[in-house]
């Protein structure tokens, strides 16, 4: 009996080092919304969204929802970006502010796979339940597993 409560104690506690590090790479993108979109587009999207693991192997989990806090991003005129790039200080530029509200995660096999999944036939018709919910535009990353 104390093998067994022993045990089992061990793999209560370790079992989430199994799920730890993942392999792979998660694409994430937030979004700015269309204020204007229905009820019926939102569903249309967040059902498309959670199809993607059965409609492409190369997903496996997918995330979608409402940003805890907005994201915001900052843009500056392409003049004074360049300024910035080349090392410039103290440049005046013209700011745009873009908030992003919501966003979507997909656990993918690997970098590769980000290819593959926008050359996939159910990308176009995901896209066309995603335009109807977003300001074009998103703000994207990559995060890879260890």
């Amino acid at each position: 009996m104390r093998f067994f409560l022993s045990a089992a104690a061990t793999l209560l506690l370790t079992s989430g080092l199994a799920v730890a590090g993942e392999k792979g790479m998660m694409h994430c993108f937030a979004f700015t919304v269309i204020e204007s979109a229905t009820d019926a587009d939102w569903k249309a999207f967040a059902e498309a969204t959670d199809a993607w693991p059965g409609k492409f192997k190369g997903i496996s989990k997918v995330w979608h929802g409402k940003l805890r806090a907005p994201l915001a991003q900052f843009t500056v005129d392409g003049e004074a970006r360049k300024k910035l790039a080349a090392g410039g200080k103290d440049v005046e530029a013209k700011a745009n502010r873009v908030t992003r509200q919501h966003g979507v995660c997909m656990l993918m096999s690997g970098p590769e796979t980000l290819k593959e999944y926008t050359a996939n036939p159910f990308h176009k018709e995901w896209m066309s339940k995603y335009e109807k919910v977003r300001v074009a535009g998103t703000t994207t990353y990559d995060i890879l597993g260890q």
